[in-house]
């Protein structure tokens, strides 16, 4: 069994201070500073008036003119994610984090800990020590159908023999919280397409040929199916903080990140490692936070060179910060196993290749870099010919 853990609205709860600022009020989060002109997470007296998240701005203000605007604090919806997932992983799932706010995990591994299933969600919800929906099924979607119908404290569970029926009355609007089918909620709707069953009903050529590869597994997931979980894996993660004071902006905030390189590359945790990503973020004295994933075009060790590179985000900050941090997400090589350019052995060549592939991978995710591999060349199927998979590192 698949439980997903939903925390409605995380994201704005954080921002406006708590849920209790929400209450009976239109709150939405601003868009971003340089990002298209939409809406975030709404409350409930939002949706009431027809505000929904992704909406644009302007739309959403004639909806409902008297709904404020709450900056968004990317720096503090990370800091208390991560603090849910490590709570979470206390009790020893193997977490899938899709989304701040929203998760997953495989309850069978636990049932030789906590006994059954029922005593699996109640010590979730000890740890997470916060409203939270959940729902258990057999796949990843329907447990996510299942949480979003949860308007009490209690779970719902479905088992293998009612979930698909249960999914066909569902909305097609849970397609949304898929990345991969996002962009096809507004056209099914469009076209009268309201439940999961009708949309089943299509056919998978028809969503094939009209939406491609999102209409394919839309079906797939009306229909009950799913791909498997993908368990997070555990990064060792080393973070320098610092307050700006009057360097909030300019010269003098880059001679901040220049002590925050240091410190960070001084750490003994560090371990003589070089660094592949780091996370840039600032608290803005106009309220909020701002956030900057950098990923390096190759692993560094040298600290002008990382400052070279964290240097050009700094023009990215949308207003004067109050405090400074860097974080890293991401290890390379140790600086001492790092071989020359200049080198043109064929042991040298594979070291270069390895390092380009863990780069991709942590610019664009673990399927980001796959070889073809030539299983059927006389199949008359396109897709039997040849077959991707994952580059060993």
């Amino acid at each position: 069994m698949v439980v997903c853990v939903h925390l409605p609205r995380f994201e704005l709860v954080l921002a406006a201070g708590g849920s209790g600022a929400l209450a009976g009020r239109a709150l939405a989060l601003a868009p971003q500073m340089g990002a298209e002109q939409r809406v975030g997470e709404v409350s409930g007296a939002a949706e009431a008036c027809g505000v929904s998240r992704g909406m644009m701005l302007g739309e959403a203000l004639a909806r409902c003119p008297e709904m404020a605007l709450v900056p968004p604090d990317p720096v503090g919806v990370a800091e208390a994610w991560e603090e849910s997932l490590t709570a979470l992983e206390s009790i020893g799932a193997a977490l899938e984090p899709a989304a701040p706010g929203l998760a997953y995990f495989r309850a069978d591994g636990l049932l030789g800990i906590h006994g059954t299933r029922e005593a699996v969600l109640a010590a979730t919800r000890r740890a997470l020590a916060r409203p939270a929906r959940m729902g258990g099924a057999p796949t990843r979607f329907c447990s996510l159908a299942a949480a979003m119908a949860v308007r009490s404290r209690r779970p719902l569970l479905l088992d293998d023999a009612h979930a698909a029926r249960w999914l066909a009355g569902q909305p097609v609007g849970l397609l949304g919280y898929r990345e991969e089918t996002a962009a096809l909620v507004a056209p099914l709707q469009r076209l009268g397409v309201r439940t999961l069953g009708e949309l089943a009903k299509l056919g998978r050529a028809a969503l094939t040929d009209r939406f491609g590869a999102p209409g394919t597994l839309a079906h797939r997931l009306a229909c009950g199916g799913d791909t498997p979980l993908r368990a997070r894996s555990l990064q060792e993660r080393l973070a320098e903080t610092m307050e700006v004071g009057q360097a909030s902006s300019g010269e003098a905030l880059a001679r901040v990140l220049g002590v925050l390189v240091d410190r960070l590359l001084a750490r003994s945790e560090r371990r003589g490692r070089t660094l592949r990503a780091v996370t840039l973020s600032a608290r803005l004295l106009s309220g909020g936070g701002w956030r900057e994933r950098v990923v390096f075009r190759q692993a560094l060790g040298d600290p002008e060179r990382i400052r070279l590179a964290l240097s050009l985000r700094l023009a990215l900050l949308p207003a004067p910060a109050g405090a400074l941090g860097l974080a890293v997400e991401r290890f390379g090589p140790p600086a001492s196993e790092q071989v020359s350019l200049h080198e043109e052995s064929r042991t040298a060549r594979a070291a270069r290749l390895r390092e380009a592939v863990a780069q991709m991978r942590a610019v664009a995710g673990p399927e980001a870099a796959l070889r073809a591999v030539c299983v059927d060349p006389d199949s008359r199927v396109p897709e039997r010919r040849v077959v991707l998979t994952p580059i060993p590192e």
